[in-house]
């Protein structure tokens, strides 16, 4: 199965439609975004989570202030890169960039986006396996084929290479 069923028909509607309208106006046309959507939903057998290795995965825009680099929340196509750290850092060092939602709540508790202390808790108490990192985006991409082509593929490699057995995806 596809992670985008119709992916090609889907990037050339996008290319050739809204895309063409952004570039030729300069002008957000939502009206004529057409949205992707599966027939089919993706599904596979669940796992014991008191023995699997989780990996949240947010799409907050969070970062390390300090480390690295902050998302390019202003591109009016998005940014398709992530951001991955340490499931033990303090909340503290983490910033977010993204202009598309209201930030008031997640800098006011950043466990609405971000629950590590909830899952730092439920590690210790033997209710998860273990904890991966946290790997961060910036939820705002309206180029579906770059989310496919690039964001999935980068996500998976850290996945593969910290053997996450689960993943929470906490949107924004």
């Amino acid at each position: 199965m596809s992670i985008l069923e119709d992916h090609e028909v889907w990037t050339k509607n996008f290319r050739e439609g809204w895309l063409a309208k952004l570039q030729a106006t300069g002008t957000f046309y939502w009206d004529t975004y057409i949205r992707p959507k599966n027939r089919v939903s993706v599904s596979g057998s669940g796992v014991d989570l008191s023995k699997s290795r989780l990996m949240l995965i947010s799409s907050a825009g969070g970062y390390l202030a300090n480390s690295q680099k902050p998302f390019d929340a202003s591109n009016h196509l998005g940014d398709y890169t992530i951001r991955a750290f340490s499931a033990s850092t303090p909340f503290e060092n983490i910033a977010y960039a993204h202009e598309h939602y209201d930030q008031t709540a997640v800098k006011d508790d950043p466990q609405v986006l971000l629950p590590l202390k909830y899952l730092r808790e439920m590690d210790a108490k033997d209710k998860i396996g273990s904890l991966a990192s946290v790997v961060n985006f910036m939820g705002y991409q309206p180029d579906v084929s770059q989310v496919v082509g690039k964001m999935i593929p980068d996500i998976l490699k850290i996945a593969k290479n910290e053997a996450v057995d689960a993943a929470l995806l906490v949107p924004s």
